[in-house]
């Protein structure tokens, strides 16, 4: 099976995925690594691990249909079936949700549906919460909102700084996406309205 990560900064997720499959612990190949923004550390990543690498800038096109347009060009070129996202910091449009209905994922640094958004680690942290964890989720038309695959609760600590916290779910994120990824892969996947079967 062909995927596609898509990445907009430092690529620690995408890097996790990549050294699973090193690993043999999923079977699928990195088509694609899709990337937005050209400062993006992952670039680096991609080139060093041999994977093709697609730089495309939202600013280079007049609409986000346009934009989106030349990305699923680029993902039928390499027969991509599964899409993840991996730290890319931009919503994903109904044309392409619909067109890849329940083959893309996301992963987001806290337990859905709380604290969705780009701060969910600091949010979580500045609204006191004690737990907050990782949920690996698919990708609908509305932000951070489709149907749960996995997640994994990570204690918040008394004396945690964003850094410190980030840090433990980071280990999280690199060990539970890589799960949901070879779990997709091996057909043991089955969305059924908002839950998702897994067997």
């Amino acid at each position: 099976m062909n995927i596609a990560v898509f990445c907009s900064a430092n690529g620690s997720n995408f890097q996790a995925i990549v050294d699973s499959l090193k690993r043999g612990k999923i079977k699928a190949e990195i088509a694609l690594m899709v990337c937005d923004n050209p400062d993006a550390f992952v670039l680096q990543r991609a080139e060093k691990e041999g994977i093709k690498s697609f730089l495309v800038e939202r600013k280079n096109f007049n609409t986000k249909g346009e934009y989106e347009a030349e990305i699923i060009k680029r993902l039928e070129q390499e027969k991509v079936e599964l899409i993840c996202l991996a730290g890319y910091m931009r919503l994903v449009g109904a044309v392409f949700t619909q067109k890849y209905r329940n083959r893309i994922l996301n992963i987001h640094p806290a337990i859905l549906p709380v604290f969705k958004g780009t701060h969910g680690i600091k949010e979580a942290l500045d609204y006191g919460a004690k737990v907050t964890g990782v949920t690996v989720h698919f990708v609908d038309e509305k932000m951070d909102h489709g149907p749960i695959v996995l997640q994994e609760a990570v204690e918040i600590k008394a004396d945690d700084t964003e850094e410190s916290l980030a840090k433990r779910i980071h280990k999280i994120e690199h060990k539970l996406y890589p799960q949901a990824i070879k779990l997709f892969v091996e057909g043991k996947l089955k969305v059924e309205g908002r839950k998702v079967k897994i067997g």
